[in-house]
């Protein structure tokens, strides 16, 4: 350990992230850990289960939560982003922008006070399946815990009730962005990864039919805590799904969209499958595909679902989808028996792919980025360390990994490890 080594700056606050920024702490270095969510856990928290073991990603997300909330050596910043970085491995200056929550955390708040306000939001952790108020927590593990204020959809009416009833000093409407120059001796990028766009997916009627979902939101549609209390129900209608169909590569391996492979989306859909087996005894599942992409043990989990009779594998890209009285009706050639399908299904969930976060925002330095926004993995700077989804489409298993390999490079950059 160098005790007057400048921080290590981890910029995400996902699974990655929040694993280098504790095993940083826990051997001694200052960590800066940033994330533009107003919560960590990036896209892991909404997760229902990981594969192949089936257990909740809450288990992983409560052990990193106690690292870091432990770790004196660890600040943590949400709501905020990076927005310049200057200068070489050991002496970087970084300037970052916290965005303001105008809620102060100064008094406490509960949901009584929610009550009585009416402007609402779409859950953007739900992806937009439910509302909550404008006065929102943004989900029941969250941490840092704490209300966020959207200000953007708050009523002027309601901007006055919460005057009369808030503890003095609770809400701060005048709160404004604030700019933070800090100086750091490495930099960890954790910046993930969002689901790619469906609707681009002409074809595949999402956005068109409320029955055509995607795979994210088909996690928060099992999970307990998600807009149906865990019910895998049609959202036209409410109805229990019954017989769903699962299409992967949904937009991937396409040079209209994403022309790489996701590596996660096989056994993401085979694991949702499970899902609806397990909530829904008589339900049918059939998952069109076209190669079945499982890596060693993972292998297992697609053979036992092999044995369930109702679960279909049908080998084939779905052409395309349309409704027919709220119905779905799914165009695919079968390619094994030669035969063009016309099936029909309750609901539909693609296996939307994974595209860096780096596509749309790039870090503010001179990095170089792949032709798909993955920051180029043959492009080392020395200081600067890429880890996860922002290197390349990954499981969290293999996330954690590469995040362990960069704090341990990022310690040896600052003179420690030697």
């Amino acid at each position: 350990m160098n005790v007057s080594a400048k921080p290590i700056l981890v910029i995400g606050g996902g699974i990655a992230g929040m694993t280098a920024a504790a095993e940083a702490a826990e051997v001694g270095y200052r960590v800066i850990l940033v994330e533009k969510e107003a919560y960590l856990g990036g896209r892991i928290i909404r997760m229902h289960r990981y594969f192949p073991k089936m257990c909740p990603p809450t288990c992983g997300f409560e052990i990193n939560t106690r690292r870091i909330r432990q770790n004196s050596r660890i600040a943590v910043y949400t709501f905020t982003t990076v927005e310049e970085i200057t200068g070489k491995a050991g002496n970087f200056v970084v300037k970052v922008k916290k965005h303001p929550k105008y809620v102060t955390g100064q008094k406490p708040l509960d949901d009584s006070i929610t009550e009585h306000i009416t402007s609402e939001r779409d859950n953007d952790f739900n992806y937009g399946m439910n509302k909550t108020k404008a006065l929102y927590q943004p989900h029941d593990m969250a941490y840092p815990r704490g209300y966020v204020l959207d200000r953007d959809v708050l009523s002027d009416s309601d901007a006055e009730t919460l005057v009369k009833i808030c503890p003095e000093g609770a809400i701060d409407f005048e709160m404004q962005e604030e700019e933070i120059e800090i100086n750091v001796g490495a930099v960890i990028i954790a910046t993930g990864w969002r689901p790619y766009d469906a609707n681009k997916l002409d074809n595949l009627g999402y956005g068109q039919f409320p029955n055509v979902i995607t795979n994210v939101m088909m996690e928060r549609l099992a999970a307990k805590s998600g807009p149906t209390g865990g019910e895998i129900i049609r959202p036209s209608d409410g109805k229990k799904a019954e017989n769903v169909a699962f299409v992967h590569c949904a937009g991937s391996r396409d040079e209209n969209h994403l022309p790489y492979c996701s590596a996660v989306c096989c056994m993401a859909s085979l694991k949702q499958v499970r899902y609806l087996r397990e909530k829904n005894e008589n339900a049918r599942a059939t998952v069109f595909y076209i190669d079945i992409r499982t890596v060693g043990s993972e292998e297992k989990f697609y053979y036992d679902l092999l044995e369930d009779d109702k679960i279909s594998f049908i080998k084939g890209k779905v052409a395309g989808i349309s409704e027919d009285s709220g119905n779905l009706i799914l165009d695919v050639e079968d390619t094994i028996n030669r035969e063009k399908l016309h099936n029909k299904f309750d609901m539909a969930v693609l296996a939307t792919g994974m595209v860096p976060n780096t596509a749309d925002l790039k870090i503010p330095f001179e990095l170089k980025y792949d032709m798909y926004g993955f920051i180029d993995r043959s492009a080392n700077i020395e200081g600067i360390y890429a880890v996860g989804c922002a290197k390349g489409p990954c499981d969290v298993s293999r996330a954690v990994k590469e995040s362990t390999a960069a704090t341990l490079k990022a310690i040896q950059c600052l003179g420690g490890g030697d």
